[in-house]
């Protein structure tokens, strides 16, 4: 099938000798399984194993890469099927796509999300043809026609896929029944869990009142008292270690870190209950709560992962009408040479430890990322994270870290989706520049071809695998 979507150099640089390096490099890692230890799907949908609904429902409503997108054209979510606090939203699933498909050439050319989409639609459905308003029911069709069928169904996928694991991240009260489910069931592929305790750590959050109080419920331990609500969060990281987590995820404004009192601690985490904590002192208590996790991880052995750099739910608008996660986070600036300075001093130096460190701030890349992780045994850094886990993306971070950081103070990729379509698209581009970049330093003679495919495996499999310890 000659296919108008992808073609097999996309990508690759345009002078012919680095484009033959590349595509040398690139084969030989292409078939290599997928580690995702970092993501957003649903471990319900392969204890369940169901049938995935409708192609809007695949491609359009759990996307905010997607309907952010659109939403910036004055296209209303809820139009998308994006449902709204009360359940509001549109459930014409073919409308949904229409709208999609009328927007999808223009809107998103040129973009990552065209990349991922494109590949879905022809590597998973055979999809030939561009998508857009003339061919948009023929599509939807040919998609419908197959949802259904055993070959299409999550597990089959997943197998499809190449994943050898995949994360998923929850949060600190969730039941992990569907986990459950899958750690008894007779399908052995791997998924595990990740544990996500913002909600109980960040004072601003919107559900911290509340979750506090469940999470005193499964613990047995009064949330009101300082050690008590540390032994409840440990309690509850135990009970994600048992379910199969290797790592805990932190998804905090700055990467500010603070060391407090014990009488600091409890009148902070007091007010917090009281909701009398000014935003000075919330930060004061999530930089110490990081301080926290990071002992933890070092007695409980999970990595610890800090996502920061972002300033989330920044339309107050949206926020308050569809609630968290849909796609109104903004890159802010953050300081990590000082705000990670008390973390590392009491932590850093051990290698048993392992932080690996997201941002949404690139100009921090070579002036504090890249110098950190270069010196301290148990900083690595994470992949180009949301906006930036594009081409563009991937170039700017391999150009500006690798001299100082090299490629082994690195974990590979991660691709922290929610569109699960996507896993394979996106593992699929990092692949690509990754032997891109490598294929430029072996025609500018500075690394030989061998170390250059050496290399490239590492990044693809070896380094993810040995940073979340699987």
């Amino acid at each position: 099938m000659t296919s108008e979507l992808l073609h097999p150099d996309r990508l690759f640089p345009a002078e012919p000798a680095v484009r033959q390096i590349t595509r040398e490099i690139y084969q030989s890692i292409q078939a290599l399984p997928i580690i995702s230890p970092h993501g957003h799907t649903e471990a319900r949908w392969f204890a369940e194993n169901k049938p995935f609904e409708t192609p809007s429902a695949l491609f359009i409503t759990p996307d905010h890469y997607v309907f952010r997108m659109l939403y910036s054209q004055g296209i209303p979510m809820e139009t998308l099927g994006v449902p709204d606090k009360f359940g509001d939203a549109e459930r014409n699933s073919r409308k949904i796509w229409h709208l999609f498909a009328k927007h999808y050439p223009g809107l998103f050319r040129g973009t990552p999300t065209q990349l991922w989409i494109d590949h879905a639609l022809y590597e998973v459905f055979g999809v030939s043809k561009t998508l857009n308003a003339a061919s948009a029911d023929q599509i939807y069709d040919a998609i419908s026609d197959q949802l259904n069928k055993p070959t299409f169904l999550p597990r089959a996928l997943f197998e499809r896929f190449g994943i050898e694991v995949l994360a998923t991240t929850e949060s600190a009260i969730d039941s992990l029944q569907h986990h459950k489910h899958l750690n008894q069931s007779d399908w052995k592929q791997r998924i595990i869990t990740t544990f996500r305790p913002d909600s109980v750590t960040n004072p601003e959050h919107p559900d911290f009142l509340q979750d506090i109080h469940k999470l005193s419920e499964l613990t047995g331990q009064d949330t009101h008292n300082w050690h008590q609500y540390l032994e409840a969060l440990s309690i509850r990281r135990r009970f994600f270690a048992e379910s199969g987590a290797t790592a805990t995820d932190h998804g905090f404004p700055t990467p500010f870190t603070t060391v407090l009192s014990q009488a600091q601690c409890q009148r902070f985490l007091t007010q917090s209950l009281e909701g009398t904590l000014s935003a000075e002192e919330a930060e004061l208590f999530r930089g110490h709560m990081l301080v926290e996790m990071a002992r933890m991880s070092l007695q409980d052995g999970l990595v610890m992962q800090l996502h920061a750099g972002s300033l989330r739910n920044h339309n107050s608008l949206i926020f308050d009408r569809f609630g968290l996660d849909k796609g109104c986070d903004i890159p802010l600036p953050v300081n990590f040479v000082e705000g990670l300075m008390p973390l590392l001093n009491e932590v850093g130096n051990n290698p048993e430890f392992t932080l690996i460190v997201f941002t949404l701030d690139e100009s921090t890349y070579s002036r504090e990322l890249a110098p950190l992780a270069g010196h301290y045994p148990a900083m690595k850094l994470g992949p180009p994270w949301w906006f930036h886990d594009n081409p563009e993306g991937m170039l700017r971070y391999r150009q500006q870290t690798t001299e100082t950081a090299g490629f082994y103070n690195t974990v590979g990729f991660n691709d922290d989706t929610r569109a699960f379509l996507s896993i394979p698209a996106r593992h699929d581009v990092a692949r690509r520049m990754d032997s891109r970049f490598l294929a430029t330093l072996v025609c500018e003679h500075r690394i030989t071809l061998e170390a250059a495919m050496e290399t490239a495996h590492d990044l693809t499999y070896r380094l993810p695998k040995e940073a979340y310890k699987f």
